[in-house]
């Protein structure tokens, strides 16, 4: 299976004046590929991806697979409330060689599943690409089961699906009625409890700054060795716990930028880190 292991999900740098830091992207794709990840999921939640422009969304793409140049896979999300630019996005992603396309489902309409099952479908024809449901709904309001799940692959090929979710009983399900799907977290913190499921690989925001750490989880875990694995898990949540109370995204543009790669921070209506904030990010760079 292409699609496994360690995958951050990439922040997206900006500069002073929020414009797109494509230097700095190029320079976090390969420290990151030279700290071991297994692939790049690129303009997701975080990096921002319904703060950009769609032709930056295309250009942040472009810069990424160019810069990967076949090393990892990279998976490109195109998700979008309307399906025709969602399409487009894809289109763009299969011509500029992307590996997959992943989607949020539709939200804030409250579509019919019907209509999110025609949906993905529309993205997968316009790609003609392996498919990854994004299953978000803490934050899209739509939670993709293993009692619907079933529609969006009558409609279409998917390939798996992005899990970010708390539900692991849900997650197993899924992992009962569909053996060949290939399952991917979605939540950092929960990584280890997911990997008993029987979960192919992580796509995940820390591991902007902290891929080794997950990297020894997986490592341990299919080892045996219980024990180490759930002793780095506990000091990645000690990490992740300070990052959620700043804001995840923010804190890891802040501990990059400290690590020598600006990035800025996150686009309004996101505020910039306080000094307090910035005062719990620096315990973070002591931990890592």
């Amino acid at each position: 299976m292409k699609f496994k292991g360690i995958i951050p999900a990439l922040v997206t740098p900006f500069n002073e004046d929020y414009s797109v830091n494509y230097d700095s992207l190029k320079v976090l794709t390969n420290r990151l590929i030279d700290k071991g990840v297994d692939g790049f999921y690129v303009c997701g939640s975080t990096g921002e991806s319904f703060l950009l422009e769609k032709e930056e969304r295309k250009k942040i793409l472009e810069s990424v697979v160019e810069e990967t140049a076949g090393r990892v896979p990279v998976i490109a999300h195109v998700g979008d409330i309307w399906a025709d630019r969602a399409a487009e996005l894809a289109t763009h992603a299969a011509k500029v060689g992307a590996d997959a396309v992943s989607a949020v489902p539709p939200f804030y309409f409250k579509f019919t599943f019907d209509e999110i099952a025609e949906y993905y479908k529309i993205i997968q024809n316009a790609a003609g690409l392996p498919l990854i449901i994004y299953n978000i709904p803490v934050l899209s309001g739509v939670s993709v089961t293993s009692d619907n799940l079933g529609q969006i692959i009558a409609a279409c090929d998917v390939e798996g699906i992005k899990f970010t979710s708390n539900d692991m009983f849900e997650l197993s399900k899924i992992r009962a009625a569909y053996p060949d799907l290939c399952l991917l977290n979605g939540f950092d913190e929960i990584f280890i409890n997911a990997l008993p499921v029987g979960i192919q690989g992580a796509i995940g925001s820390t591991y902007n700054i902290m891929p080794e750490k997950f990297s020894k989880i997986l490592k341990a875990f299919k080892a045996g060795d219980l024990e180490s694995a759930a002793q780095t898990q506990k000091q990645a949540n000690e990490i992740i716990d300070i990052l959620i109370k700043t804001d995840v995204k923010s804190g890891i543009k802040y501990i990059l930028t400290k690590a020598g790669i600006p990035c800025g921070s996150c686009r309004r209506p996101f505020a910039p880190l306080n000094k307090e904030k910035t005062d719990l990010l620096d315990k973070v760079l002591e931990l890592l």
